[in-house]
């Protein structure tokens, strides 16, 4: 795991079970966001989403903490079935109060760091076809949008290369 980064007043590290329901409130504000009728209920438990998530060996939790306050989270990890070199974005919010504060660009640069670190050459991920400024955000970092296929989820894939 890459170690710990500051960054002005912000911290990059991985998150800690402690911090599940900071993360899970977090991800709540952030999908709000990219529903225009609301949140669909979707029965899940997200906050035992996230504990579980924290706590499995085989994922990375990263967060931005800001003055003692989680404002940014990346969650990756190979999926079973899929090549080793592949790693899956599966989730990244950045608070909505803090968008365009430069924190997301910051994580994505620390989930790079860890995928080369980790040996990944490809990273993929989905991103809600509404959710136009997450899709704008990961073409300004290199991602590439794949056919769409008519679900409410944009594929897209980035190339993970040296510095």
């Amino acid at each position: 795991m890459i170690s710990d980064r500051a960054i002005e007043n912000r911290v990059i590290r991985t998150a800690l079970p402690a911090e599940a329901e900071s993360v899970a409130a977090l991800h709540a504000r952030a999908r709000a966001t990219y529903y225009p009728d609301g949140v669909p209920e979707d029965g899940r438990d997200w906050l035992a989403a996230w504990r579980g998530v924290i706590e499995r060996p085989d994922a990375h939790v990263l967060c931005v903490v800001e003055n003692g306050r989680i404002v940014a989270v990346a969650c990756f990890r190979t999926q079973e079935g899929d090549p080793a070199d592949t790693v899956t974005l599966f989730q990244f919010h950045v608070d909505p109060d803090q968008w365009r504060s430069g924190l997301g660009t910051a994580l994505h640069a620390a989930c790079l760091e860890q995928w080369r670190a980790d040996g990944r050459r490809t990273a993929v991920l989905d991103v809600h076809v509404d959710n136009e400024r997450a899709q704008a955000f990961y073409v300004r970092q290199g991602w590439v949008a794949e056919p769409a296929d008519g679900s409410h989820h944009l594929g897209m894939r980035l190339v993970v290369t040296g510095e």
